[in-house]
C-alpha cells in the first residue's frame, strides 16, 4: 500500500468537500494536499502532474486571497467579506477550452520528447492543463469550474488506474460525485448572488 496515495486521497476529499460547500477553509487543506501530491507524482514519474504542484500552490494562494478579499462589487450578499459566485460568458468559455486544448497538445508533445519515462504524456498533460484551468476558475469563484472539475475527475480516474494507484481512482470517483453536488450548490449560490 502506498501511504502517499492514502494521505493524498484523504486530503483531496476534504479539500474538495469544503470547496464544494463554498468554505474558504478548503485552501488550508489544499496547501497540504499540494505537497502530498507533489511527492506522490514524483514517485510515479508523472512529470506533468508533478510540475503542476508548484503552479497549483500559487493558484491556491491566489484563490485564498481572492475569496477572502473581494473587490468592490464582488462581495457576496450573504457572506460579508467573501467573493460571490459568478459565471463565465460563452466567449470566455470558448477561450478557456481552446487554451486547455492547445496547452495540453503542445505540452504533451514536448513532454513525450523530453521525459520519455512518463507512461501517458498526452493524457497527463491534458489532465494537467484542465486542472490548471479548473483551479484558476475556482480561485476566481466561477461556477464553470465545476464543469472543468467533472472532466478532470473522469480523466484522472483513467490516469490513476493506468499507473496502478489504489486509492486515487476511488478518490476520483468520489470527486466526480462531489463535483455534481458542488455544481448544483454553486448554481444556487450564483442564483442568490452569493
Amino acid at each position: 500500500m502506498n501511504w502517499l496515495d492514502l494521505i493524498s486521497s484523504i486530503l483531496g476529499l476534504t479539500c474538495v468537500f469544503l470547496a464544494g460547500r463554498g468554505s474558504k477553509y478548503n485552501f488550508w487543506v489544499g496547501y497540504l494536499y499540494t505537497a502530498a501530491l507533489f511527492f506522490l507524482f514524483w514517485q510515479k514519474n508523472l512529470v506533468a502532474s508533478l510540475i503542476l504542484q508548484p503552479v497549483s500552490l500559487g493558484i491556491n494562494i491566489l484563490g485564498h486571497y481572492r475569496w477572502t478579499h473581494p473587490k468592490e462589487g464582488e462581495q457576496s450578499s450573504e457572506k460579508a467579506g467573501e467573493l460571490k459566485v459568478t459565471m463565465l460568458s460563452w466567449a470566455e468559455r470558448v477561450i478557456a477550452l481552446s487554451a486547455v486544448l492547445i496547452v495540453g497538445a503542445v505540452w504533451g508533445w514536448l513532454l513525450d520528447r523530453i521525459f520519455p519515462a512518463d507512461p501517458h504524456p498526452y493524457l497527463d498533460t491534458a489532465v494537467t492543463a484542465l486542472i490548471l484551468m479548473a483551479q484558476l476558475l475556482s480561485a476566481l469563484k466561477k461556477w464553470d469550474c465545476w464543469i472543468a472539475w467533472l472532466l478532470v475527475n473522469v480523466t484522472q480516474l483513467i490516469l490513476h488506474i493506468s499507473v496502478g494507484n489504489i486509492f486515487m481512482p476511488i478518490v476520483s470517483a468520489l470527486y466526480l460525485i462531489n463535483g455534481i453536488i458542488s455544481l448544483r450548490n454553486w448554481f444556487k449560490f450564483y442564483k442568490r448572488k452569493a
